[in-house]
């Protein structure tokens, strides 16, 4: 469990450029591959119907009784939005297979976000670069992933720069939601908001990150009181009305008192004693969940286990459960160790299957990526 959850306007969201990122990534998959015994050839079809769709990918239960991730990174956002898919829907796929869900992430889909104005010297530049990152990954080398960063940074962002408009000022003081929250910030405080705001864009678009940031630093400054009349700290009845616990009045009256000593420790930005009650806090509370059963926890998973693996599962979770509320966590660590060692074939069998989609088929309707440049 975390430190109650306090709504803070992510400033570093609302000012974003719209700039592309590059995600490192590990190395791609080979054409050929053989995954919970099936082997897939590049560009085979899939049949199957649609399990689920997050606008990334689309999970689908194939006609062959595996799973699959479908990933639609080859196709262009727009025609992912176009997409009108629903559970239970039949749905064929040709696609290759990935290893890991970073392989859909090649050198095609990265350059579709990069500037159009990026030359074609540049693109052969960040083709390199950014083969070096996905090779740099792979062997864990975090210093070299930053430098290759870096570089390719140091291609782009001029153009990114060159082609961000930012968002006029009421636009992007209102993305804070004073407005619905009835919030009304003081003229002075606006003024001066505008022209700090006006300083970051002025800043930022002349790459000067250390001067931007001191800006933005500021305008959070002048906010925090309004943040606060916003979004008021939880109080201990509010935060504690859901909570399914176990607890005296007497261990209540202890946890009420250092959850309002560590709001104030929070008020009064001391860190150092913040961070001190609220470990207290959660410790203290933490002993007093009803654990979840055994049978309430299986029900999540789709695959079907042995009626003999079921019987084990059962013993090793609840002697971890019982364990791990008496404090013995080494014997409790050797329980859950045994408990997924069973149950780990079963994620290996029954684990999706990634493809990499060239081609879409949907009620007998065709669809293939854009070309890109």
């Amino acid at each position: 469990m975390k430190k109650p959850f306090k709504k803070t306007w992510i400033l570093a969201s609302a000012l974003t450029l719209g700039m592309a990122v590059m995600t490192p990534l590990q190395a791609g998959a080979t054409s050929v591959d053989t995954t919970n015994h099936v082997t897939i050839q590049i560009e085979q079809k899939i049949k199957g119907t649609i399990k689920y769709f997050d606008g990334d990918g689309i999970s689908i239960k194939g006609s062959d009784g595996k799973n699959y991730f479908i990933g639609l990174h080859k196709f262009s956002d727009k025609q992912i939005e176009q997409l009108k898919l629903v559970e239970g829907q039949e749905i064929a796929v040709e696609g290759s297979i990935v290893e890991s869900y970073s392989d859909f992430y090649t050198f095609d889909v990265y350059k579709k976000s990069l500037p159009k104005e990026v030359t074609k010297e540049e693109l052969v530049q960040l083709e390199k670069l950014f083969t070096d990152m996905r090779k740099a990954e792979k062997t864990e080398n975090y210093e070299e992933m930053e430098r290759i960063f870096e570089a390719m940074n140091k291609i782009t962002r001029p153009y990114e720069l060159a082609n961000w408009q930012p968002e006029p000022f009421e636009d992007f003081i209102n993305e804070a939601a004073f407005l619905e929250g009835n919030i009304t910030i003081k003229n002075q405080d606006k003024e001066q908001l505008k022209a700090l705001y006006s300083d970051w864009v002025k800043f930022t678009k002349e790459d000067k990150s250390d001067e931007a940031q001191e800006k933005i630093d500021k305008i959070f400054t002048i906010l925090e009181p309004y943040f606060q009349e916003l979004y008021p700290p939880l109080t201990f009845e509010q935060y504690m009305a859901d909570m399914e616990v176990d607890i005296t009045k007497e261990e209540l009256t202890k946890l009420k008192a250092i959850y309002d000593e560590a709001q104030k420790a929070d008020k009064d930005k001391n860190e150092e004693l913040a961070i001190k009650l609220w470990d207290q806090f959660y410790e203290m509370l933490s002993s007093h969940y009803k654990p979840v059963s055994f049978e309430e926890y299986m029900t999540d998973f789709e695959f079907d286990i042995s009626e003999s693996d079921y019987t084990k599962l059962k013993q090793h979770y609840e002697e971890a459960i019982a364990l791990d509320q008496k404090g013995e966590d080494e014997k409790a660590a050797a329980q859950w160790e045994a408990f997924y060692k069973i149950l780990d074939p079963y994620y290996l069998q029954n684990k999706d299957i990634l493809i990499s989609a060239s081609k879409l088929t949907i009620h007998g309707t065709d669809l293939l990526p854009e070309q890109t440049k």
